[in-house]
């Protein structure tokens, strides 16, 4: 039965492959055919989808490891984790490699907070990461500032010595009914407008904001940013116990924020709670009816200062060409979270894709050319810290654009990092060479929903390192499930909330990728090294 599923889907997967490559020899006459091994595809698909550890992983990602903010504990349970989970599977070189000086981790022993008086009301609320903790347990009359400029702080000074600060609910959080599902997959319009879409990704001219509201935008920013200084300054000065504040979501969700930096000389803050809007409205509609609210909470947080370093997760799959060993295929995503809830889609989910692409690769026996190297990025959440480190070590300073020899011998980079939606394609970041090639290499799983290449660029996480000095790097296209509107910095992001059909997809088509680069003649064309971007000065 198993030597007979194969012949028929190695059958079935060489058609698919044959007809693609036919598609796009006709396209383009000069361009050779692009080989795809359809009963390697078979075999990939075979162990991926009826041998799956996707989930497995995932849970101790999320649930043994626990939240994985930059630095923290939990971070650093994963990464050990991962390390000798990757060695287990065979992969050699695994290391948890510092990249450079990152600042404090910092982590939750304890967190509670309760509306105490008019009656009792448990609430949500989540400290913002990077603030200390309240002195003990408190239990505080609560004052509401609402201040709109810097002049209205006066009126609120000499009224907040040992009291809980309440402030505002932003518009854009006021809770209103949701006629549309959270959870949404893409449709075939959307995907065809992605794969007709021309090369780069900045707004058209049609849906471009004016010039001047994005000024406008920017000044509005920058005065709330100050604003808020301002009133920090101020509530530190005055003596206040802690604050209560809301961020974004609605219905109960909570997507957290950092209330202070990690820099190892930030200045100091008051405690803070990031409330659910509903709790924090309740709240000042008694306060503002001048019935007298009572706040119980505390919160244990401390901070981790003898180790100020970031670190990335690495390991190896040797290339077995005599030629080609020394070129190397990455795959990668970050493993740090926020400190809400477990970081299941953002991104344990990624990881835990390509940790299993790996281990697909390994276990069907198959011997890639090139050497094929899996990493787990840190600190990704404050500015793909780990990723950047690791191109700047390894390849190119997008600073200078001076290479390093590495730069030659990386054939390509696959990222994933946008939930835990199944793969529908890859974004080909403006590089028109490889659309016709990532349109073979997909044809083998067309029929798994993963039909698209779109020329757009998209942003905001890994890949964007390697695409900076020149190299290959792409993320691959996702359906968006509930991401952006529920789970994404939230404390609903939780194991739960994965979909292991569509892991088990995604893991598939990774480490299908992975291995068509790894065995391919020559690596894949890149686009012109970009000039290089000295910093900004600040």
């Amino acid at each position: 039965m198993q030597k007979r599923f194969l012949l028929l889907a190695a059958t079935s997967l060489l058609a698919a492959s044959s007809a693609q490559a036919q598609s796009a020899a006709s396209a383009s006459s000069a361009a050779p055919a692009e080989k795809v091994d359809a009963a390697a595809m078979a075999k990939i698909r075979d162990e991926g989808m009826n041998r799956s550890k996707v989930m497995e992983t995932a849970f101790y990602l999320t649930d043994v490891s626990g939240p994985r903010l930059a630095g923290s504990e939990g971070l650093a349970r994963a990464n050990a984790w991962a390390k000798k989970r990757l060695t287990d599977y065979g992969l050699v070189n695994a290391n948890v490699e510092p990249w450079g000086d990152f600042g404090r981790g910092w982590d939750i022993d304890k967190s509670y907070v309760a509306m105490a008086a008019p009656y009792y009301h448990a609430m949500i609320g989540v400290p913002k990461a990077w603030t200390p903790s309240t002195a003990g347990p408190v239990r505080k009359a609560v004052v509401y500032v609402n201040a709109k400029a810097e002049a209205d702080l006066d009126k609120y000074k000499g009224q907040l010595r040992d009291k809980i600060v309440l402030l505002p609910v932003p518009e854009t959080s006021l809770p209103h009914p949701n006629f549309e599902p959270d959870a949404k997959r893409l449709t075939a319009d959307e995907l065809q407008k992605m794969a007709d879409a021309p090369a780069g990704g900045a707004p058209t001219a049609a849906n471009r904001p004016p010039a001047g509201d994005m000024e406008a935008r920017r000044a509005q920013l920058l005065a709330a940013r100050a604003l808020r200084q301002k009133m920090t300054d101020m509530l530190l000065t005055e003596g206040a116990a802690a604050v209560l504040s809301a961020g974004r979501g609605t219905d109960g969700t909570v997507f957290t924020t950092n209330g202070a930096p990690y820099a190892a000389d930030a200045k100091p803050v008051l405690p803070e709670l990031e409330m659910s809007a509903e709790d924090q409205l309740r709240l000042i509609r008694l306060v503002e009816a001048g019935i007298p609210v009572e706040v119980e909470m505390e919160t244990k947080t401390h901070f981790q200062t003898q180790d100020l370093k970031g670190y990335n997760v690495v390991a190896e799959i040797p290339g077995t060409d005599r030629k080609l060993k020394s070129e190397v295929v990455m795959l990668g995503g970050h493993l740090d979270s926020w400190h809400a809830a477990t970081g299941a889609t953002d991104n344990a989910a990624g990881c835990a894709v390509m940790m299993e692409a790996v281990r697909i690769l390994k276990a069907t026996g198959l011997k890639p050319r090139r050497t094929i190297r899996v990493a787990l990025w840190g600190e990704e959440e404050e500015g793909l810290h780990g990723s950047r480190n690791y191109v700047k070590n390894h390849f190119a300073d997008p600073a200078t654009m001076q290479l390093k020899p590495d730069h030659e011998r990386l054939a390509a980079y696959f990222n994933l990092d946008n939930g835990g939606g199944k793969i529908r394609g890859i974004y080909a970041q403006s590089n028109e060479a490889v659309k016709p090639i990532f349109a073979a290499w997909l044809a083998p799983f067309n029929d798994l929903g993963a039909t698209t290449v779109t020329l757009r660029n998209t942003g905001s996480t890994d890949h964007i390192a390697f695409d900076a000095v020149g190299l290959p790097g792409f993320q691959f296209i996702q359906d968006g499930l509930d991401y952006f509107a529920r789970t994404h910095h939230s404390n609903e992001d939780t194991y739960d909330r994965l979909v292991p059909d569509d892991l088990k997809q995604a893991s598939v088509v990774v480490a299908s990728f992975v291995y068509d680069a790894a065995m391919r003649d020559q690596k894949l064309p890149r686009k012109p090294l970009p000039a290089a971007t000295p910093p900004r000065a600040q």
